[in-house]
């Protein structure tokens, strides 16, 4: 009898401590999507809301929307449904795509595919998420009367993504594209993309890497068939206390033109020295305008306040790197192997205007701050003869002066035209 008294006192203490495990469950699992989501809007290119949002024990539902920051070209709606456990909460969804000021649904109206539907489980104990998203194929047709036919081919996909707060990668692998219009043909992939975002509380300090990976690409045209394989962009931003910093390197397995190699090598080049202290001012600012509703850059004082703004973005002397190139191009005869650097002079920053650089006279006034270097190795004898110089010369020094070039110490007209 003594034991049996003690059943109902235990099965009580268990239900408790399962209630009390599943309530904190849910409760951690809120405050991470919130934390992740606020860290991630905080970078500054993005909105992301939420509505709808239903939040229980055993189960938590809600909308999840993200846009960018500043106009309408795109908007994601992410519909999700996250069922609670101890040790592991499962959370649903879908991905609804919205494209254009007219907000129409890409997977329905513009495509005819189903829209793509995502798993993840997010464990209570070590604060990971791990997910997938599968996207379906499609084939879209047209034939317009009296021209060629046209179709635009997929042969599915599939986004990984996992992660704890303040680490997080993505896997995407695209099967083959085939874009067919007449007698031409492109056919692009398998692509992969491998991307991962580390990040401090608020995303003051963030590190970016991301490697994207074109297995193969064709182009069949009645002109011209070129074939590429291997095309890789290797790409890392870096945001810190005084700047941000972007690194890129693009390496080009080789593309023929049927049995002849048009080109190969490598490209890595850095741009560094933007301050960022007026980076997150800029963001601020944008922030602030779209929440009065006045980020549009037709009202006077909007454009004022966001061009001075993105002046300050230059005053640590901004600079560009050419860090190595080494492109070569037996089919067209032509090299570039060498190095450089170019550099903007940010002395009297109230003269400019990056708004406004559509102008010929704004252009022109950034082309005047414009100074750098550039070292050509090895020049194919052709080049030498296009600029006059010794069909043996083994080095072009390219000067650049208040933005006019000088070859070996020979001027040439401005640097990115007159």
């Amino acid at each position: 009898m003594r034991k049996e008294r003690w059943i109902v006192p235990v099965v009580v203490v268990l239900a408790l401590a399962w209630a009390v495990a599943q309530y904190i469950a849910s409760l951690l699992f809120e405050r991470e999507l919130e934390r992740a989501l606020a860290d991630l809007e905080a970078r500054g290119d993005l909105r992301i809301s939420r509505d709808d949002v239903e939040q229980g024990w055993l189960r938590s539902s809600g909308v999840l929307h993200v846009a960018p920051l500043i106009g309408h070209a795109w908007h994601l709606a992410i519909p999700y449904e996250a069922r609670h456990g101890v040790l592991d909460t499962s959370v649903f969804g879908r991905l609804d795509v919205h494209v254009g000021d007219a907000d129409r649904r890409l997977f329905g109206d513009a495509m005819p595919a189903s829209p793509p539907r995502w798993e993840a489980h997010y464990r209570t104990l070590g604060g990971t998420l791990q997910g997938e998203l599968r996207l379906a194929p499609f084939l879209i047709s047209q034939s317009p009367s009296g021209e060629a036919p046209r179709s635009l081919q997929f042969s599915g996909g599939r986004i990984a993504f996992d992660g704890v707060y303040g680490d997080w990668r993505t896997q995407v692998l695209l099967e083959a594209i085939e874009l067919r219009d007449g007698d031409a043909v492109l056919e692009i992939g398998p692509l992969h993309h491998e991307s991962r975002y580390a990040y401090t509380p608020g995303a003051l300090h963030f590190t970016q890497q991301d490697k994207l990976t074109l297995d193969a690409v064709s182009l069949r045209h009645p002109q011209v068939n070129l074939d590429g394989t291997e095309l890789v962009l290797e790409a890392r931003t870096l945001l810190d206390d005084s700047e941000l910093r972007l690194q890129s390197t693009l390496t080009i397995g080789e593309v023929r033109s049927g049995d002849d190699m048009l080109v190969d090598g490598e490209v890595s080049l850095e741009l560094s020295r933007i301050n960022a202290e007026a980076l997150r001012s800029v963001v601020a600012l944008a922030r602030h305008k779209t929440a009065l509703g006045t980020v549009s850059l037709e009202d006077a004082e909007a454009y004022s306040a966001m061009d001075r703004a993105l002046a300050q973005l230059l005053k640590d002397s901004p600079r560009l790197d050419l860090k190595d190139v080494d492109l070569d191009s037996p089919m067209l005869g032509l090299s570039l192997k060498g190095e450089g650097v170019l550099v903007l002079d940010p002395r009297d920053l109230a003269s400019l205007s990056l708004l406004s650089l559509d102008r010929p006279e704004m252009r022109e006034r950034f082309r005047q701050r414009l100074d750098g270097d550039f070292e050509w190795r090895d020049p194919p004898a052709v080049v030498a003869l296009w600029l006059g110089l010794p069909l043996d010369t083994s080095m072009l020094g390219i000067d650049v002066v208040k933005g006019r070039l000088r070859v070996n110490g020979r001027p040439l007209p401005p640097l990115l035209g007159g």
